[in-house]
This record gives C-alpha cells, structure tokens and sequence, in this order.
C-alpha cells in the first residue's frame, strides 16, 4: 500500500514534490502513516455494511469470511467491533429481519401509513436515515418525503446519528409546507431519533400524527427506502467527498435540482415531483371585467320584467 500510494504523480516523485511544497520527506511520511490507518478503517467500515445489508441472516464468521476472501486482513473481533458501533449486530430470523434498533425507553407507535392512501400533498410524509462515505470517515443523511409526490421537502446531514440529525429534516420540511393541524401522519421506523421525546414533541407542537413500521417490517417504509436506494446509485456510489460541508453541497443539489426538479416518476405519470405539485395547484380565477357588471344588472332586470 505504502508503493501504490507513494508512487509518482506524473513526471514528479515523492523528493521533488516534497521539496516544491517545501517540506521534508519525514514530514510527508509522518501525515501519510497518520491518515492511511484512517482511510483504511473507513474503507473496511464501508464494505461491512454493504456485506451487512446484502447478507442480512449473516453473522460475524460468514462476514469475517467473506473479507477474508476479498483480501482483507480481518479477525472476528475487528469485525464484531465494527458491526456493534454500527448497530449491524445480526438478529436471528423469526419471520423477519430485525434492521432498526428500537431497544430504547420510548414509546413506539402504530403503523398509521397502512391505511392511508394520500389524495393530496401533506397526508402522508415518510422518513429515513442512511449513512454516507467520506474519504476517511462517515456522515450521515435524514431525509422526508411527501409520500404523494415524491417530493424530497426536508434533509439533514450531520457526522451523528443524534435526535438534532432528525430534527433538522423535520424543521426543514415544516418550514417549507404548510400544515393543517390533525391532517398530517409522519411515518418512519422505530429508530430512537424519531422515538425520542424531542422529535415526538415537534411533531404534536405541528399538529401532526407519528407513525413507525411494524416490528422487523423494512419494506414498511418502502418508499424512503427506495429514494435513498436511488439517491446511493445515482449520486453518492462512485463519488468521493473531501468533507462534510462537499457532501451536504453535492448531495444538496442533487435532491434539489436533480431528484426533485428532473427526475421522472412512473407512479407520477413519468413527471419529476416539482412539476406533479405545479401541476396541483388550482387555475387562477380571473376577476369580473368592470363591464361585466352592467350586463347582469341588465339581465336581471329583463328576467324581472
């Protein structure tokens, strides 16, 4: 690794890129050993959530092997470690696949989106957390999402997975509609960021009715699911980003003027989320003409006589 990353860059090796920068090897060497460490722990916490989340009945051995066999110098308790601070600790089967941590103290509530079919915007808002790669560490995303346009109206990121990381989604999404107090469910998993007592209150403050997946149902949520499905293929795979603050501008953009203004929906009549909501609002009425005015008086009086 120290070869494939100390190699020359062009016609410039190591001592003459050193010397133009104007620091010593040693230098260099030193911030190189203190970075690598970090860039490896980060790219080996990346390819165990993806084995993770592809090999859901898997436990530590079958992931140990499975690094072991694309390379990677593991033993089992590096990868415990590893899936333990990432909440990926697998539960034994019992008709479902347990995803969402939800041992926590909280109250849990019903599955209200079952029997919703939104008719309108902000009947049904849906919410989800996924975690994005940086080059040395990880970050992390909330989203919401109108469930009847699509419409992705609140994000966050943050390089926590605390309530404020949910929060501040929630605080965009309100700031941004308009809601009826009564008319509104959110739903998301059990997760403790939207179980806790600062989120749940927020959403009583607005009016709105929380709603959380049944017990080891993912697909419950299916539809935050599958836009966060497409915001990793379409956006986050293959990128590398330097910092939290080149993520959350990236990934922005993306949801603002990619997803939200261009992206086409089948479910949409292949319409991008903007353009579906533009086309809901209602006709403007045009006013009388002042010479309107006369002829029904005119009207009414011949109906008179």
């Amino acid at each position: 690794m120290i070869q494939a990353t100390t190699q020359q860059q062009g016609n410039l090796g190591i001592e003459r890129m050193c010397g133009l920068a104007g620091v010593s090897r040693a230098t260099y060497y030193r911030q190189w050993q203190a970075s690598a460490p970090r860039q490896e722990e980060t790219a080996l916490r990346d390819e165990i959530q993806r084995l993770s989340l592809a090999h859901r009945h898997y436990g530590i051995p079958r992931i140990t092997v499975l690094l072991k066999r694309s390379g990677w110098a593991v033993n089992h308790k590096r990868v415990e470690r590893i899936r333990r601070e990432d909440n990926l600790l697998c539960v034994p089967k019992r008709g479902f696949v347990v995803t969402t941590d939800s041992r926590h103290q909280f109250r849990l509530y019903p599955n209200l989106a079952r029997s919703v079919e939104p008719m309108a915007i902000n009947q049904l808002w849906v919410a989800d957390i996924t975690y994005v790669r940086l080059s040395e560490a990880f970050v992390y995303l909330a989203v919401i999402l109108d469930a009847f346009s699509r419409r992705a109206i609140g994000w966050n990121m943050a390089s926590h997975l605390q309530a404020s990381l949910a929060l501040g989604a929630l605080n965009m999404a309100l700031s941004t509609r308009e809601v009826v107090p009564g008319g509104l469910i959110h739903h998301s998993d059990r997760g403790v960021q939207y179980a806790c007592s600062e989120y749940v209150e927020r959403l009583e403050q607005a009016g709105i009715q929380p709603s959380m997946s049944r017990p080891a149902c993912p697909w419950d949520n299916a539809m935050a699911e599958s836009f966060m499905r497409t915001l990793k293929k379409e956006e986050v795979d293959g990128r590398c980003y330097r910092d939290l603050a080149d993520a959350q501008a990236s990934i922005g953009q993306f949801i603002e003027d990619i997803y939200n203004s261009q992206r086409l929906h089948s479910a949409l009549d292949y319409l991008s989320p903007l353009v579906f909501e533009t086309r809901l609002l209602p006709e403007p009425r045009l006013p009388l003409a002042a010479s309107a005015a006369p002829a029904t008086d005119t009207m009414t009086a011949i109906v008179c006589v």
